[in-house]
């Protein structure tokens, strides 16, 4: 009788540790084992102590669904940065395609541009009045272009010594400060400047 005992005690603590999983196949037949469920089969992973179960099919699909969510949200954020710097590198090259046409037109009228009048604003150190404007680097520069030209067309400055944007300028409003040899100062905001 003890031998049975310890037996059956024995049985219970290993059935205790054991899995106990309910395979079912295709078919619908239904088989207890103690190995996990072969893929084709549905998995159902049997709590011998509390009598609950879990289902491993769909806790798989679960872990399955959030892997693939990451790798989804991993991917949209790396289109999302993608595009940031692929603007970011379209306004630079906007704007370096401003300032060739400003230096182009310094070259061929040196005698109303000081050689350092409107020196290209450099992407990668920005003087601090421009750096909040960094998006609208090609407009900055066009406008820097037509600033100094409408001050020429005035009359009243022979040559333009310096032209830059000032710190007042707003974000819709971009406005610059023109020196001329003559002392003569023009204060040109983009409203003005887009007119004919």
């Amino acid at each position: 009788m003890k031998n049975l005992f310890f037996v059956f005690a024995l049985c219970l603590s290993v059935d205790s540790w054991a899995g106990v999983y309910k395979c079912t196949d295709a078919s619908g037949h239904t088989d207890y084992q103690s190995s996990p469920c072969t893929d084709d089969h549905k998995a159902v992973q049997m709590n011998t102590k509390t009598g609950g179960s879990v289902d491993l099919n769909a806790v798989e699909n679960q872990k399955a669904a959030e892997a693939e969510s990451k790798k989804q949200h991993g991917l949209q954020e790396q289109a999302e940065q993608q595009a940031k710097l692929d603007a970011i590198a379209k306004v630079k090259q906007e704007a370096k395609a401003q300032s060739e046409l400003t230096q182009n037109l310094i070259k061929q009228n040196p005698m109303q541009f000081s050689a350092f009048a409107i020196p290209p604003y450099d992407p990668e150190k920005l003087p601090a009045q421009v750096k909040p404007f960094e998006a609208r680097l090609p407009d900055v520069e066009k406008f820097r272009r037509l600033a100094a030209q409408k001050a020429l067309a005035s009359g009243e400055c022979q040559r333009v010594e310096a032209d830059e944007l000032i710190a007042k300028s707003k974000p819709d409003q971009l406005t610059f400060l023109i020196n001329c040899s003559s002392g003569k100062t023009f204060l040109l905001n983009e409203t003005e400047l887009s007119q004919p």
